[in-house]
């Protein structure tokens, strides 16, 4: 179904010349397995060959294009020593100087009494000046080519810049001229070329501005990003729209009755979420709303109440969340809440007794149980419910948009409401989740005291180690989080064994440890004597970032907090602080900090705002970082970067709904060529609702 003209560039790169085996497997790991990969592998850099003098005005240490004559060649006596071409202009002598070099090939190419064009970093050795291994080596009639702007792209191990750029070029070639898909007035407002020539002078760039996000090549190819994802998501808005939802409006009779036992009055926001979801409930198409908030604002509350609407309506609510540990800790905080009220509540994950489950399985199918809740078992075959009504996922970002689906298939019209932790900035809620309506919730619940936040450099871990036990004394249960090594498990368990064995010296069994390699059943034991106060101390790698809730828990210690991202941390600094005892975070840094690092670390000290944190966190690391680009879901933005190309989102957006509006089917010129886009942009998934409309 993609279109013929674009199939050149949807090649695997190893049919373009000179890439053999070897450097198809670097390029793929590089930019792509893909042709198409190559053209959004943008330059980094630039090297500058237009400077071009003669041999003594050549200064040392910058790049020279030098046009010599070559005078003679001298092979060295052992391997070791360099071979060397001496070569010659009016000013003065060069030496070109390569090591282990090929003798056959260098009198090919540098024959003597010839003019040759070399372009490379000059050297000074003595009173010498010399080339080693000079970049290019031309006729003197291929001097143009040679002095001119070279872009430099991001390599990686085994891939050397002139292969890839070969390959890059060659890709350039198979680029197709394409219909324009963006609308005429903006683009002349906006002063941007087409698509081919934008993707051509992005990889020719002709100094530094060019490499900008806001030169007008990025810009232009940044919007045709942006403007694939926004038509993706309003495609989807609308084919979930196509499916018939029901109309639930409930009587509050169950509300009440919740309402009453609860021990805190429900926050504005709170308050405003429910109403947001009972509006979208009593309407004929279905739910698909996000519930935003920090660790600790009351989601779980506003994911009952909403449960609860459909159960006074005759149906039935389930709840997945991405632990089994969450499962549990959800399943027991909705029993104490629901104890008077009538609501059946019941527990599903992988494990358990096989015939306790078919039982759990029957009462389920035969609706004698209101709330499921689980992991993603739920969803799996075999699972039925007898009229499943909402169905909420917790963590959203731990699910892709295929489990959401497969679960709201359960039942007829299901309308979906998902919630994370992790609060996304505005930019990246608009390309991420541009198919979902959105509620957030700001306030933390009464009575949640505050969290004090300090930043210590580690050679103080002494003085925090006496605090920690002065607090534990007092009966504090501690967090000790361990650092991020490196993109290496097993070290990053070594460094949390370490640090465990220390403390168990200095604090004795009441240590805990848990970490990533361990069975789920260790790790819970672990987690819930920590829970029950069996341990006062919980050492762990970052497994607890997404975990239980123990309110007792008033102290966060994080080592290496400079190696964490900003998100990561205030998701850590939530775990304390649950309660009306007043939690405290300490953040340990090893000296001497990075620009980016000091930066995250002033951030924690100064708010505990999770929406302004994950803001910074956007400006600071990217999108692609921020939740983790494939484990989330979300969608991979190559030549966008929504910290510097923001604004054009809310453009593209607009741009996406009015075209929907005026064409849906997109029948029209423009249309045939906004297909075309979506496929160019991968977005195929959204060209399959167009074709199942």
């Amino acid at each position: 179904m993609r279109p013929d003209t674009l199939n050149p560039i949807f090649a695997p790169v190893s049919v373009l010349p000179g890439v053999g085996p070897r450097i198809a497997k670097a390029i793929e790991t590089c930019a792509g397995p893909l042709v198409v990969d190559l053209l959004w592998h943008l330059p980094s850099g630039l090297i500058d060959r237009t400077f071009s003098p003669m041999i003594a005005e050549a200064p040392a240490g910058v790049i020279a294009t030098l046009k010599v004559r070559v005078d003679s060649h001298h092979k060295p006596a052992t391997r070791r020593l360099p071979y060397k071409v001496r070569c010659s202009d009016d000013s003065g002598v060069l030496s070109l100087v390569f090591f282990h070099a090929h003798e056959k090939y260098l009198l090919e190419n540098l024959p003597v009494g010839e003019i040759r064009v070399v372009s490379g970093r000059t050297e000074r050795y003595g009173d010498e000046i010399q080339m080693v291994h000079p970049d290019h080596i031309a006729p003197e009639a291929e001097i143009d080519a040679v002095q001119s702007v070279e872009p430099v792209y991001p390599l990686t191990a085994g891939l050397n810049l002139k292969p890839l750029s070969k390959a890059i070029q060659a890709a350039l070639a198979r680029a197709p001229d394409l219909a324009e898909w963006c609308d005429a007035a903006y683009l002349e407002r906006r002063g941007w070329p087409s698509w081919k020539t934008a993707l051509l002078a992005a990889h020719r760039p002709e100094g530094e501005a060019d490499l900008d996000a806001d030169s007008t090549a990025r810009q232009r190819l940044a919007y045709d990003e942006l403007l694939a994802n926004q038509m993706a998501l309003a495609l989807l808005r609308a084919s979930m729209r196509r499916i018939a939802g029901r109309e639930i409006s409930g009587d509050g009779r169950l509300r009440d009755i919740v309402g009453a036992r609860l021990p805190f009055s429900l926050t504005t926001g709170q308050q405003a979420a429910i109403a947001d979801i009972e509006a979208d409930l009593g309407q004929p198409h279905r739910m698909l709303r996000l519930l935003q908030g920090d660790v600790g604002s009351g989601k779980t509350v506003v994911a009952l109440y909403a449960m609860l609407i459909a159960i006074e309506a005759g149906s039935q609510g389930a709840l997945m969340a991405p632990t089994e540990l969450l499962a549990r800790q959800h399943h027991a905080t909705l029993e104490k809440l629901l104890e008077e009220s009538g609501v059946t509540v019941a527990l599903l994950t992988g494990r358990g007794k096989k015939t306790e489950r078919e039982a759990l399985l029957r009462r389920l199918a035969a609706g004698e149980i209101d709330i499921a809740i689980g992991t993603h078992a739920l969803f799996q075959s075999g699972v039925d419910f007898a009229d499943l009504a909402l169905a909420v996922v917790d963590e959203q970002h731990r699910f892709g948009v295929h489990q959401r689906m497969t679960l709201a298939a359960k039942g007829k019209g299901v309308d979906v409401l998902v919630m994370t932790a992790t609060p996304i900035p505005r930019t990246l809620m608009l390309t991420a989740y541009g198919d979902l309506q959105s509620s957030r919730l700001h306030e933390k619940p009464a009575g949640r005291a505050a969290i004090q936040t300090r930043v210590l450099p580690i050679d103080r871990l002494g003085e925090v180690t006496a605090a920690v036990r002065r607090a534990v004394e007092s009966a504090a249960r501690v967090y000790w989080i361990c650092p991020l090594v490196e993109e290496s498990e097993a070290l990053d368990l070594a460094a949390a064994e370490e640090r465990h064995a220390q403390l168990k010296n200095i604090f004795g069994t009441r240590v805990g440890l848990v970490h990533g390699r361990m069975k789920s059943a260790d790790k819970d034991a672990q987690m819930s004597a920590f829970a029950s106060g069996a341990l006062d101390i919980l050492v762990a790698t970052t497994v607890i970032e997404v975990g239980i809730d123990v309110p007792d828990a008033t102290i966060m210690v994080v080592e290496h907090a400079e190696r964490f991202g900003l998100a990561q941390l205030h998701q850590l600094r939530g775990r304390v602080g649950r309660s009306d005892k007043a939690g405290n975070c300490l953040l340990l840094y090893a000296p001497p900090l990075g620009e980016t690092a000091r930066a995250r670390l002033e951030i924690m000290r100064e708010t505990d705002d999770g929406f302004r944190i994950a803001e910074e966190d956007l400006k600071l690391r990217g999108a692609g970082e921020l939740l983790g680009t494939r484990q989330s879901g979300l969608p991979e933005l190559r030549l966008a970067d929504l910290a510097r190309h923001g604004y054009l989102l809310a453009t593209a957006r607009d741009d996406a709904r009015l075209i929907l509006e005026r064409d849906p089917e997109l029948k029209s010129e423009r249309s045939q060529a906004l297909r075309a886009l979506l496929y160019l942009f991968e977005r195929d998934a959204a060209a399959r609702y167009l074709r199942s409309a």
